[in-house]
């Protein structure tokens, strides 16, 4: 089985293509049930945000998770990219830092792929690979935001949508603002707006508790989903971020609205994947319509300006991948050990309750000593001894030199009296009678 990632993100892939294969709100336990159910997978965790689609997979066959990827969308062969082992535990790491975001260094995205690790936990998807690499990825990523800038003033995708509306023509100061929606990015909007001054808040949502909550704490006036038509006119910047799986403001309903407004501008931020606002507003005379993809060139100069910090970053992830790396392959010698040893502990005790049995029975004691050790040597000798004459008859070098160093000219126990022992046997000998 080898670790796989197979994904789509916003570097790869229009937001037309990201939303159709967006596992949001309750669509997603039962996605990531159907991508474990798949014969080809033992382990999986589903990462699903606005701007990437990710399956983390021990899988033995990576094309069985793009056909279950495909079968959610069509024409998605030549956006995804897929990784295995080194590579796809380097992407988590620069994922889960922020590296590989739209915004460098955000900090959500951590947040997001907790969830993702927990989720996948919670359903039993997960195994013991899969677990011990999300939880070095948490280790990883609070070490490289800790020890770099590449986390310092987090920009976020709402941040910077609520700097372009202080640019623009809609002052927020004199602006009413409605916000679409009560998660984490509409709460970090909210925060945003509340500080830059902003002179009415809005805030609809399907669940009018989760409204009055996030417009409590920030000076805003809660209202029903239900009711957005009657209050949108009254909007100069609307932002929607809701887990919809179809738009929440449709082409009519805007245009509803800038007829009411007398044909003044609204300034609108879909930051939702799925989109929540119908793409045709944009083209809409007075209405300006900016979407995640838009804000991706906005947020160009925060990332310059954090280029060394993320080279520092990538070093420390770099080596933390040559770590884990090293540990996860340890771990596979470490079972081959443990087997040479249970293979040793299981032998030792059959042939010591052989032993005492003989000595119960009256066998001379020095007798039952020397079977003792003649049977055990020939026990534990005989599967190497036979591995090395097969290695010597087939050109095998390597195994040869490997015993070399295991078993060098100078015995570590050289200063032990000669034994009198009888040579061992070989397999062909029968063991002596009881």
């Amino acid at each position: 089985m080898t670790l796989w990632l197979l994904g789509l993100n916003h570097q790869t892939a229009p937001v037309d293509l990201r939303e159709r294969v967006a596992f949001a709100g309750d669509a997603l336990a039962p996605a990531l049930a159907s991508l474990r159910s798949l014969p080809e997978v033992a382990e999986a965790a589903l990462l699903s945000t606005c701007n990437r689609t990710e399956i983390y997979a021990v899988a033995s066959d990576a094309d069985a998770l793009a056909s279950w990827l495909g079968s959610h969308a069509q024409g998605l062969e030549g956006y995804l990219y897929r990784h295995q082992d080194a590579d796809a535990v380097r992407h988590l790491f620069r994922v889960a830092t922020g590296l590989d975001s739209m915004v460098l260094g955000e900090p959500q995205i951590l947040g997001q792929v907790k969830d993702a690790w927990s989720l996948a936990r919670e359903h039993g998807a997960l195994g013991g690979r899969l677990d011990r690499l999300f939880q070095q990825t948490f280790s990883v990523a609070k070490r490289a935001r800790t020890d770099t800038r590449v986390g310092a003033n987090p920009v976020s995708v709402a941040s910077t949508a609520v700097r372009l509306a202080q640019d623009s023509f809609a002052r927020l100061a004199d602006s009413t603002v409605l916000l679409v929606g009560a998660g984490e990015t509409i709460e970090l909007a909210a925060r945003h707006l509340a500080k830059g001054g902003v002179r009415r808040l809005l805030v609809a949502n399907r669940t009018l508790a989760h409204a009055q909550d996030l417009a409590s704490r920030h000076g805003g006036y809660a209202l029903p989903l239900d009711e957005l038509d009657r209050h949108l006119a009254e909007a100069d910047v609307v932002f929607s971020a809701t887990a919809a799986r179809e738009p929440v403001l449709r082409l009519a309903q805007v245009e509803a609205a800038l007829a009411a407004r007398r044909r003044k501008p609204v300034l609108l931020f879909d930051l939702a994947v799925p989109r929540d606002i119908e793409a045709g507003v944009a083209g809409l005379a007075d209405a300006y319509l900016y979407t995640v993809d838009d804000l991706e060139r906005a947020v160009e100069d925060n990332r310059r300006s954090r280029h060394e910090a993320a080279e520092a970053a990538e070093a420390i992830i770099d080596l933390q991948v040559a770590r884990y790396m090293e540990t996860l392959h340890a771990g596979g010698r470490q079972e081959t050990l443990r087997r040479l040893r249970s293979l040793g502990d299981s032998t030792r005790d059959e042939l010591l309750a052989r032993a005492r049995q003989q000595l119960a029975g009256g066998r001379d004691a020095d007798e039952v000593l020397q079977l003792l050790a003649h049977t055990l040597t020939n026990r534990l000798l005989h599967p190497p001894t036979a591995a090395l004459r097969e290695a010597a008859l087939s050109g095998d070098t390597e195994l040869a030199r490997a015993a070399e160093r295991l078993f060098p000219d100078k015995a570590p126990y050289s200063h032990a009296p000669t034994s009198t022992l009888p040579p061992p046997r070989t397999p062909d000998d029968p063991e002596p009678a009881p």
